[in-house]
Protein backbone atom coordinates (compact mmCIF):
# COMPACT_ATOMS: atom_id res chain seq x y z
CA UNK A 1 0.00 0.00 0.00
CA UNK A 2 1.36 3.38 -0.95
CA UNK A 3 2.01 5.87 1.82
CA UNK A 4 -0.05 9.02 1.78
CA UNK A 5 1.99 12.20 1.74
CA UNK A 6 1.38 14.66 4.62
CA UNK A 7 -0.81 17.55 3.62
CA UNK A 8 1.12 20.86 3.51
CA UNK A 9 0.14 23.92 5.47
CA UNK A 10 0.52 26.33 2.55
CA UNK A 11 -2.70 25.20 0.84
CA UNK A 12 -6.17 24.39 2.21
CA UNK A 13 -6.23 20.92 3.74
CA UNK A 14 -8.55 18.09 2.71
CA UNK A 15 -11.56 18.12 5.08
CA UNK A 16 -11.14 15.69 7.97
CA UNK A 17 -14.50 14.08 7.22
CA UNK A 18 -13.17 12.75 3.90
CA UNK A 19 -11.20 9.51 4.06
CA UNK A 20 -8.90 9.41 1.02
CA UNK A 21 -7.89 5.78 1.50
CA UNK A 22 -10.50 4.22 -0.85
CA UNK A 23 -9.47 6.54 -3.69
CA UNK A 24 -5.84 5.56 -3.14
CA UNK A 25 -6.63 1.87 -3.27
CA UNK A 26 -8.83 2.23 -6.32
CA UNK A 27 -5.92 3.56 -8.38
CA UNK A 28 -3.32 1.00 -7.28
CA UNK A 29 -2.34 -1.55 -9.90
CA UNK A 30 0.67 -3.87 -10.09
CA UNK A 31 1.96 -1.79 -13.02
CA UNK A 32 1.38 1.50 -11.20
CA UNK A 33 -1.27 4.20 -10.86
CA UNK A 34 -3.05 5.50 -13.97
CA UNK A 35 -4.61 8.90 -13.28
CA UNK A 36 -5.60 12.10 -15.07
CA UNK A 37 -6.62 15.26 -13.19
CA UNK A 38 -8.40 18.06 -15.05
CA UNK A 39 -8.78 21.76 -14.43
CA UNK A 40 -10.70 24.31 -16.49
CA UNK A 41 -10.98 28.07 -15.94
CA UNK A 42 -13.42 30.34 -17.75
CA UNK A 43 -14.38 34.00 -17.76
CA UNK A 44 -18.05 34.67 -17.01
CA UNK A 45 -18.02 38.30 -18.18
CA UNK A 46 -17.07 39.68 -14.77
CA UNK A 47 -14.34 37.44 -13.36
CA UNK A 48 -12.44 34.20 -13.86
CA UNK A 49 -14.12 31.15 -12.36
CA UNK A 50 -13.01 27.52 -12.13
CA UNK A 51 -16.04 25.35 -12.95
CA UNK A 52 -14.05 22.12 -13.34
CA UNK A 53 -11.72 20.60 -10.76
CA UNK A 54 -11.43 16.86 -11.34
CA UNK A 55 -9.21 15.05 -8.84
CA UNK A 56 -7.65 11.70 -9.67
CA UNK A 57 -4.98 9.44 -8.20
CA UNK A 58 -2.32 11.48 -6.40
CA UNK A 59 -3.70 14.83 -7.61
CA UNK A 60 -6.01 16.85 -5.37
CA UNK A 61 -6.87 20.27 -6.79
CA UNK A 62 -7.86 23.08 -4.42
CA UNK A 63 -9.02 26.61 -5.14
CA UNK A 64 -7.01 29.36 -3.47
CA UNK A 65 -8.08 32.90 -2.69
CA UNK A 66 -8.12 34.94 -5.94
CA UNK A 67 -5.44 37.56 -6.39
CA UNK A 68 -6.89 40.52 -8.25
CA UNK A 69 -8.38 39.23 -11.50
CA UNK A 70 -6.43 35.96 -11.24
CA UNK A 71 -8.09 32.70 -10.20
CA UNK A 72 -5.62 30.45 -8.37
CA UNK A 73 -5.46 26.68 -7.93
CA UNK A 74 -3.05 24.55 -5.89
CA UNK A 75 -2.18 20.93 -6.74
CA UNK A 76 -1.80 18.83 -3.58
CA UNK A 77 -0.17 15.39 -3.52
CA UNK A 78 -2.41 12.79 -1.89
CA UNK A 79 0.13 9.96 -2.12
CA UNK A 80 3.73 9.33 -3.10
CA UNK A 81 4.08 9.84 -6.86
CA UNK A 82 5.38 9.32 -9.42
CA UNK A 83 6.62 5.80 -8.74
CA UNK A 84 7.84 3.25 -11.26
CA UNK A 85 5.03 2.22 -13.62
CA UNK A 86 2.78 5.21 -12.87
CA UNK A 87 0.99 6.93 -15.76
CA UNK A 88 0.05 10.40 -14.52
CA UNK A 89 -1.39 13.38 -16.37
CA UNK A 90 -2.59 16.91 -15.60
CA UNK A 91 -4.87 18.62 -18.12
CA UNK A 92 -5.23 22.40 -17.58
CA UNK A 93 -7.32 24.74 -19.74
CA UNK A 94 -7.66 28.51 -19.47
CA UNK A 95 -10.50 29.51 -21.79
CA UNK A 96 -10.83 32.85 -23.58
CA UNK A 97 -10.17 35.92 -21.37
CA UNK A 98 -9.49 33.79 -18.26
CA UNK A 99 -6.64 34.59 -15.87
CA UNK A 100 -5.37 31.45 -14.13
CA UNK A 101 -2.41 30.68 -11.88
CA UNK A 102 -1.58 27.07 -10.95
CA UNK A 103 0.94 26.14 -8.25
CA UNK A 104 1.87 23.01 -6.31
CA UNK A 105 2.03 22.73 -2.54
CA UNK A 106 5.38 20.93 -2.39
CA UNK A 107 8.11 19.45 -4.54
CA UNK A 108 7.28 16.36 -6.61
CA UNK A 109 9.55 13.46 -5.62
CA UNK A 110 10.15 10.73 -8.19
CA UNK A 111 10.85 7.37 -6.51
CA UNK A 112 11.73 3.91 -7.78
CA UNK A 113 8.62 2.15 -6.49
CA UNK A 114 7.81 -1.59 -6.60
CA UNK A 115 8.64 -1.97 -10.31
CA UNK A 116 11.58 -0.90 -12.44
CA UNK A 117 9.22 0.30 -15.18
CA UNK A 118 9.51 4.03 -15.96
CA UNK A 119 6.88 6.48 -14.79
CA UNK A 120 5.32 9.01 -17.15
CA UNK A 121 4.15 12.44 -16.06
CA UNK A 122 2.33 14.41 -18.75
CA UNK A 123 1.21 18.03 -18.39
CA UNK A 124 -1.14 19.45 -21.04
CA UNK A 125 -1.73 23.21 -21.01
CA UNK A 126 -4.26 24.93 -23.29
CA UNK A 127 -4.64 28.72 -23.30
CA UNK A 128 -7.46 30.43 -25.22
CA UNK A 129 -7.64 33.80 -26.96
CA UNK A 130 -6.78 36.76 -24.69
CA UNK A 131 -6.31 34.32 -21.78
CA UNK A 132 -3.32 34.16 -19.41
CA UNK A 133 -1.88 31.14 -17.64
CA UNK A 134 0.85 31.06 -15.00
CA UNK A 135 2.18 27.55 -14.43
CA UNK A 136 4.44 27.77 -11.36
CA UNK A 137 5.02 24.36 -9.72
CA UNK A 138 7.63 23.45 -7.13
CA UNK A 139 10.65 21.41 -8.35
CA UNK A 140 10.65 17.81 -9.51
CA UNK A 141 13.24 15.78 -7.55
CA UNK A 142 14.82 12.77 -9.28
CA UNK A 143 15.94 10.24 -6.65
CA UNK A 144 18.29 7.25 -6.92
CA UNK A 145 16.76 4.37 -8.90
CA UNK A 146 13.80 6.32 -10.29
CA UNK A 147 12.99 6.66 -13.99
CA UNK A 148 10.59 9.40 -15.11
CA UNK A 149 9.61 10.64 -18.55
CA UNK A 150 7.96 14.05 -18.22
CA UNK A 151 6.28 15.90 -21.06
CA UNK A 152 4.74 19.35 -21.41
CA UNK A 153 2.38 19.90 -24.33
CA UNK A 154 1.30 23.53 -24.64
CA UNK A 155 -1.31 24.87 -27.07
CA UNK A 156 -1.62 28.67 -27.27
CA UNK A 157 -4.02 30.92 -29.17
CA UNK A 158 -2.48 33.82 -31.07
CA UNK A 159 -3.44 36.39 -28.41
CA UNK A 160 -2.82 34.29 -25.31
CA UNK A 161 -0.12 34.70 -22.66
CA UNK A 162 1.90 32.09 -20.81
CA UNK A 163 4.40 32.08 -17.96
CA UNK A 164 5.75 28.56 -17.43
CA UNK A 165 8.42 27.61 -14.93
CA UNK A 166 9.87 24.11 -14.52
CA UNK A 167 12.70 23.13 -12.18
CA UNK A 168 14.47 19.82 -11.55
CA UNK A 169 16.74 18.74 -8.71
CA UNK A 170 18.98 15.80 -9.67
CA UNK A 171 19.30 13.69 -6.55
CA UNK A 172 18.80 14.51 -2.90
CA UNK A 173 21.71 15.46 -0.61
CA UNK A 174 24.76 13.26 -1.36
CA UNK A 175 22.63 11.05 -3.64
CA UNK A 176 22.98 10.40 -7.37
CA UNK A 177 19.84 11.02 -9.42
CA UNK A 178 17.71 8.53 -11.22
CA UNK A 179 17.03 8.86 -14.93
CA UNK A 180 14.93 11.90 -15.85
CA UNK A 181 13.92 12.91 -19.35
CA UNK A 182 11.75 15.93 -20.14
CA UNK A 183 10.23 17.24 -23.35
CA UNK A 184 8.60 20.63 -23.79
CA UNK A 185 6.59 21.32 -26.96
CA UNK A 186 4.78 24.62 -27.51
CA UNK A 187 2.47 25.52 -30.37
CA UNK A 188 1.04 28.98 -30.99
CA UNK A 189 -1.84 29.35 -33.43
CA UNK A 190 -1.13 25.79 -34.52
CA UNK A 191 2.53 26.53 -35.36
CA UNK A 192 5.41 25.07 -33.30
CA UNK A 193 7.56 27.67 -31.54
CA UNK A 194 9.52 25.35 -29.25
CA UNK A 195 10.32 21.62 -29.15
CA UNK A 196 12.99 20.79 -26.58
CA UNK A 197 14.16 17.51 -25.11
CA UNK A 198 16.60 16.98 -22.21
CA UNK A 199 17.80 13.89 -20.35
CA UNK A 200 19.77 13.52 -17.11
CA UNK A 201 21.20 10.62 -15.15
CA UNK A 202 22.51 7.23 -16.31
CA UNK A 203 22.46 5.90 -18.99
CA UNK A 204 22.49 9.34 -20.68
CA UNK A 205 26.12 10.04 -21.68
CA UNK A 206 27.91 13.16 -20.38
CA UNK A 207 24.77 14.51 -18.71
CA UNK A 208 26.81 16.07 -15.87
CA UNK A 209 29.77 17.15 -18.01
CA UNK A 210 30.91 20.72 -18.66
CA UNK A 211 28.78 21.03 -21.80
CA UNK A 212 25.54 20.23 -19.91
CA UNK A 213 25.38 20.81 -16.16
CA UNK A 214 29.02 21.52 -15.34
CA UNK A 215 28.76 19.77 -11.98
CA UNK A 216 25.54 21.55 -10.93
CA UNK A 217 22.55 19.57 -9.68
CA UNK A 218 19.65 22.02 -10.11
CA UNK A 219 18.38 22.92 -13.55
CA UNK A 220 15.28 24.54 -14.97
CA UNK A 221 13.76 27.00 -17.34
CA UNK A 222 11.23 29.74 -17.59
CA UNK A 223 9.17 30.31 -20.74
CA UNK A 224 7.35 33.58 -21.35
CA UNK A 225 4.98 34.08 -24.30
CA UNK A 226 3.15 37.40 -24.58
CA UNK A 227 2.04 39.51 -27.57
CA UNK A 228 3.19 42.65 -25.68
CA UNK A 229 6.66 41.29 -24.96
CA UNK A 230 9.67 43.51 -25.55
CA UNK A 231 11.99 40.86 -27.01
CA UNK A 232 15.74 41.61 -26.80
CA UNK A 233 17.61 41.26 -30.12
CA UNK A 234 20.12 38.73 -28.77
CA UNK A 235 20.64 36.25 -25.95
CA UNK A 236 21.64 37.56 -22.50
CA UNK A 237 23.94 35.60 -20.15
CA UNK A 238 23.40 35.95 -16.40
CA UNK A 239 25.24 34.56 -13.35
CA UNK A 240 28.71 33.07 -12.93
CA UNK A 241 30.34 29.59 -12.84
CA UNK A 242 30.10 29.27 -9.04
CA UNK A 243 26.57 30.54 -8.37
CA UNK A 244 25.14 29.18 -11.60
CA UNK A 245 24.42 30.38 -15.12
CA UNK A 246 21.23 31.48 -16.89
CA UNK A 247 20.79 32.39 -20.54
CA UNK A 248 17.77 34.42 -21.67
CA UNK A 249 17.06 33.70 -25.33
CA UNK A 250 14.41 35.06 -27.74
CA UNK A 251 12.60 32.35 -29.70
CA UNK A 252 12.70 32.56 -33.48
CA UNK A 253 8.95 32.44 -34.11
CA UNK A 254 6.64 34.44 -31.88
CA UNK A 255 6.88 37.00 -29.07
CA UNK A 256 8.55 34.55 -26.68
CA UNK A 257 11.57 34.30 -24.39
CA UNK A 258 13.18 31.21 -22.87
CA UNK A 259 15.43 31.39 -19.79
CA UNK A 260 17.47 28.24 -19.14
CA UNK A 261 19.52 27.92 -15.95
CA UNK A 262 21.80 25.56 -13.99
CA UNK A 263 22.84 26.12 -10.38
CA UNK A 264 24.23 24.28 -7.32
CA UNK A 265 20.96 24.47 -5.33
CA UNK A 266 17.24 24.97 -5.99
CA UNK A 267 17.32 28.34 -4.17
CA UNK A 268 20.09 29.64 -6.42
CA UNK A 269 18.28 28.30 -9.47
CA UNK A 270 15.08 30.14 -8.49
CA UNK A 271 17.03 33.39 -8.01
CA UNK A 272 18.52 33.09 -11.50
CA UNK A 273 15.11 32.51 -13.10
CA UNK A 274 13.59 35.40 -11.11
CA UNK A 275 16.44 37.66 -12.23
CA UNK A 276 15.82 36.70 -15.85
CA UNK A 277 12.11 37.45 -15.51
CA UNK A 278 12.84 40.84 -13.92
CA UNK A 279 14.77 41.85 -17.04
CA UNK A 280 11.71 41.38 -19.25
CA UNK A 281 9.46 44.34 -19.99
CA UNK A 282 6.13 44.72 -21.75
CA UNK A 283 4.60 41.45 -20.54
CA UNK A 284 1.35 41.16 -18.57
CA UNK A 285 2.49 38.07 -16.70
Amino acid sequence: MRAAAPLPTTCPAVPHAVDPAPAHLAGVHPAGVHATARLRATHNGRATTVPLLHNDGPFHLRRLRPRGEWARVCVLGAMSAPLGGDRLALDVTAEARARLEVTTAAATIALRGPTADPATYDVRLTVGEDASLRWLPQPLISTRGSTVHQTYRVELAGGSRLLLREEQLLGRTAEPPGHLSTRLTVRRDGRPILDQHTAYGAPTPAWDGPAVLGGHRATGQLLLVDPGLDVPPAAVLLGDPVEGHCVLTPLADGPALLATAVAPTPAQLRRLLDTALARVSGAET
